[in-house]
């Protein structure tokens, strides 16, 4: 039965209250982080300094009082995915030019060509991606509902002068994140029906299993469809009409710590690039 638990594989778009210091910050400075940091690591070509920010993650989640565990099982289901990436990268690496430029060359087959660039080219995004999954699943542990909507809608506040929807994205921006874990509890149901009516899922791996859960995906796609429409019926009922004159119940401001835990972010993301 544990091959049908998706929300056991499932952290992103979960949120964890644990009250920890990085819960009680300001809602856009977690966002205004998680960014920022997202940004550097998708920049930063320095297999050293991806190390460094990983750590630095793993060290957050350590002040969060959040478990690695929770995070790294999230990492399971997208190993084929990184998989795939690290191969196309190792297929289609420049290595002609690596060696010319005095790379070495590990081992060659016809076109296929390993070399230690393309090794270290291939550590650099398996860093990568798992670094940035890791801090998306941090933000949204530390971030509910209601910090995912006052973030993103504070931020975007300013541009309202210029027509531009701020509350509308904001909504939008917080439902996406929060249908995550609703599908993954939508699949599990799924799954745990098919299997009581005969249905395999838990035998082969590979595109065996891909062939297997293929036909869930037009059900996963009605239930989705069904909950997003009985969402726009509920706010209808309650009388939502957008942000235009809406009152604000929470009105945010920045203490101390906020302003320093920003520019403590922005000093060390900036730092990486001058190192």
């Amino acid at each position: 039965m544990s091959d049908f638990e998706v929300m056991r594989f499932l952290a992103f778009g979960q949120y964890v209250p644990t009250n920890s210091v990085l819960h009680r910050l300001d809602p856009r400075v977690k966002l205004i982080a998680t960014v920022l940091i997202t940004a550097t690591f998708m920049a930063q070509k320095n297999i050293t300094i991806l190390i460094i920010g990983i750590l630095s993650v793993l060290a957050l989640y350590h002040i969060g009082k959040i478990k690695l565990g929770y995070a790294f099982r999230s990492l399971i289901p997208l190993l084929p995915l990184f998989a795939f990436v690290l191969i196309m990268q190792l297929l289609f690496y420049p290595h002609k030019h690596a060696i010319e430029a005095g790379g070495s060359l590990f081992w060659q087959w016809k076109w296929m060509i390993i070399s230690s660039a393309s090794l270290e080219s291939m550590g650099t995004i398996a860093i990568r991606m798992i670094a940035i999954v890791l801090l998306l699943i941090l933000y949204t542990s530390l971030s509910d509902v209601s910090d995912l909507t006052h973030g993103v809608d504070g931020l975007l506040r300013p541009f309202q002068r210029l027509g531009f929807p701020a509350h509308e994205v904001a909504l939008i921006f917080v439902v996406a994140f929060r249908f995550v874990p609703l599908l993954g509890q939508e699949m599990e149901r799924l799954l745990k029906a098919q299997a009581a009516r005969g249905g395999e899922f838990s035998r082969g791996w590979g595109i065996r299993r891909i062939r297997q859960t293929i036909p869930l995906f037009v059900p996963l796609f009605v239930a989705a469809l069904r909950r997003s429409e009985e969402l726009a019926v509920a706010m209808e009922a309650r009388g939502y009409t957008g942000g235009l004159g809406r009152t604000r119940l929470i009105n945010l401001k920045m203490r101390f710590i906020d302003w320093l835990s920003t520019l403590v972010v922005f000093g060390l993301c900036l730092v990486s690039f001058i190192i």
